[in-house]
C-alpha cells in the first residue's frame, strides 16, 4: 500500500488494459542540455507490497524520489533509453522524446501487450495508451517519471563533474538565470541543444556579430 501523498496513482489502468502493461514516462525536454530521457516500467505483479512512495516524480522529495528508484530497480522489469542533443536538434524535441520512449520499451527484458504513456500521444509504431497526467494516475508511470529523473539528473551531475561552471549538478540544464548567465561568460559547448532558442539566438549573434 502506498501512503504519504495526496496522488495516489494505483493500478486500475493497468488492470483494466489486461495483459502485461508497462508503464513508459521521460524526462528533460525543457533544458537547454543534455539528453531527453525516457524510462519503462513493468510491474511483475499487482499485488506487491510497496514499502515506499511512488507517485509523479515532480511532487516527490529527492530523498522519497531516490529511495523509490533504488525499490523500482530492484523489484521491476524496467529499462530507460534516451535521444543525445544532436538527436534533438534534428528531430525536434517532441520526436526525440517519442524515440526514447520508443528505445526504453525496446530496452525491456520482457515486450508488453500495451504500453502506458503519460501525455497525449503514443509513440509511432507503439501499441498504447496516452494517459494525460498519467504519472498521478498509474503506478507503472509513475515508477517510470521516478527512473526518467534520477537517471537524467545522474547523467547531468556526471557533465557537471566535467563543465563545472555550468551548475548542471543544481539546475539539470534548465535556463535559471545563474544557468543562462553562464552560458553568456563561458559560451556553449557539444552538450547544448541549439535549435533551442536561447542557444540559437546567441549562435545567430555571434555570427551577426563577425
Amino acid at each position: 500500500m502506498v501512503t504519504g501523498m495526496k496522488s495516489k496513482p494505483d493500478f486500475s489502468l493497468e488492470c483494466e488494459c489486461g495483459g502485461l502493461v508497462a508503464g513508459c514516462d521521460e524526462a528533460g525536454r525543457g533544458p537547454l542540455c543534455g539528453p531527453v530521457v525516457a524510462a519503462a516500467v513493468i510491474f511483475p505483479s499487482y499485488d506487491m507490497d510497496i514499502p515506499v512512495v511512488i507517485t509523479d516524480s515532480k511532487q516527490m522529495s529527492a530523498r522519497a524520489r531516490a529511495a523509490a528508484y533504488d525499490w523500482i530497480t530492484q523489484n521491476t522489469i524496467w529499462a530507460v533509453g534516451q535521444c543525445s542533443p544532436a538527436e534533438i536538434d534534428e528531430l525536434n524535441i517532441l520526436w526525440a522524446s517519442m524515440l526514447a520512449m520508443r528505445r526504453a520499451v525496446d530496452g525491456l527484458a520482457r515486450r508488453p501487450d500495451i504500453t502506458l504513456v503519460d501525455g497525449n500521444r503514443v509513440p509511432p509504431d507503439m501499441t498504447g495508451r496516452a494517459v494525460v497526467r498519467g504519472d498521478a494516475k498509474s503506478l507503472s508511470i509513475a515508477a517510470a517519471s521516478i527512473i526518467a529523473k534520477e537517471t537524467r539528473d545522474a547523467i547531468m551531475r556526471d557533465l557537471a563533474a566535467r563543465f563545472p561552471q555550468y551548475g548542471w549538478d543544481k539546475n539539470a540544464g534548465y535556463p535559471t538565470a545563474s544557468h543562462l548567465q553562464a552560458i553568456e561568460k563561458y559560451g556553449i559547448n557539444e552538450c547544448y541543444r541549439k535549435s533551442f532558442r536561447p542557444i540559437k539566438e546567441r549562435m545567430e549573434n555571434e555570427i551577426t556579430d563577425n
